[in-house]
């Protein structure tokens, strides 16, 4: 985080706060928590959610879907390519010899405190605070740019930015579905590395009623493409999606699809219905009934316990909120998560301790839901 402290006034940097004040680019609100860890750069190739119609989802709501030109992604690169500069050479005023610190950032707010409210400086900023090693594309479906234009953005990027080891971005199977296995081997050639895709289910009941709109197949077809093209998969699943009514078929069948991709990844992404969407609305009418914490944990069991995979599962969010006995938190949310199939037994023996732990302990969904929804 950007903060001040008391340093002296240095006019000699007055020239680049100018400058930085001038410089730009857009940044969108939304990326998976292992970029918020890594404090990837953001930048937007496309804006919001072609689809948007999924039943849980606030994230994009009232906002349309924008295909952005190569020539505007690129000059946004180009803004981040000049901060980096500005800040570098500040850096080099204050005898820091180029680099990013926390005292740049104090100096330079000292001067113009507004440079905190330029998203594009704080995500910058801090971006190269961290070592500028890895950048997200937004918004929610990058894949959907034709497929020669997000090449020629993701290389740009990389020949622009090379202190870069790893450039991800969302992706909808739906449309991974669609690309040819050449066009995903271009993309992943010119830099494209992980591909964050939103399983949620997989189940083709439940597919349809949330409105994902792909099918189980698809969901399938799209993971295996993407991994023979060359790309870390990192796959969310959604427990409780299906309620208490369809708790089994939803644990089996994401199961069964997660096991057929092998995903490198798979992140645990507990269902909490938000405010304004059809799903908060069926919880509150009761026309949608959330699981107790330990029906989470049997269902979690019926997933994990069926799954067939070489992936690393990983609970890190914080709606993976069941504790352990002794006090503090049943699974290690870190971002690589447990090693499969190695770990596997170690993950059920979790299950089985936060499943002896009273179920007044846990976190419950549905207390989160009344305080979001005041």
């Amino acid at each position: 985080m950007l903060e001040s402290s008391d340093v002296a006034d240095c006019s000699d940097l007055r020239p680049h706060v100018e400058q930085l004040r001038k410089l730009s680019f857009k940044v969108g609100t939304y990326r998976p928590p292992s970029e918020g860890g890594s404090a990837s750069l953001l930048l937007r190739v496309t804006e919001n959610c072609a689809w948007n119609r999924c039943t849980f989802c606030e994230m994009y709501k009232q906002h349309r879907f924008v295909y952005r030109s190569v020539e505007d992604i690129k000059a946004d690169i180009d803004a981040v390519r000049a901060i980096c500069a500005e800040l570098a050479a500040a850096s080099s005023k204050l005898g820091m010899e180029g680099k990013v610190t926390r005292e740049l950032a104090a100096a330079l707010i000292a001067q113009a405190p507004d440079l905190v409210e330029n998203p594009g400086f704080a995500t910058a900023f801090n971006w190269l605070l961290s070592g500028g090693r890895t950048a997200f594309l937004q918004d929610a479906d990058s894949m959907m740019l034709p497929p020669q234009e997000l090449a020629v953005a993701v290389a740009y990027l990389r020949q622009a930015l090379p202190s870069l080891v790893r450039v991800t971005t969302y992706a909808r199977s739906k449309t991974l579905a669609r690309r040819t296995p050449a066009h995903l081997r271009a993309i992943r050639e010119a830099g494209l590395d992980r591909l964050h895709i939103g399983l949620e289910t997989g189940d083709d009941e439940l597919l349809a009623l949330v409105r994902k709109g792909v099918t189980s197949d698809e969901h399938i077809e799209a993971g295996r493409k993407a991994i023979a093209a060359g790309f870390q998969v990192s796959a969310y699943w959604m427990p409780d999606l299906g309620g208490r009514e369809r708790r089994r078929q939803h644990a089996e069948n994401t199961a069964r699809v997660l096991s057929a991709i092998d995903p490198h990844y798979i992140r645990s992404r507990p269902l909490v219905p938000r405010p304004g969407t059809p799903m908060f609305d069926e919880v509150r009418e009761r026309r949608f009934l959330l699981s107790s914490p330990h029906e989470r944990l049997e269902e979690l069991a019926w997933t994990i316990g069926s799954l067939e995979v070489s992936s690393r599962v990983c609970f890190d969010h914080m709606m993976n909120a069941w504790v352990a006995r002794r006090g503090g938190l049943l699974f290690r949310q870190d971002y690589e998560g447990y090693r499969f199939p190695e770990e596997k037994a170690l993950v059920m023996e979790r299950i089985r301790e936060g499943l002896a732990v009273p179920e007044s302990m846990h976190r419950d969904a549905r207390k989160l839901m009344r305080v979001r929804s005041l």
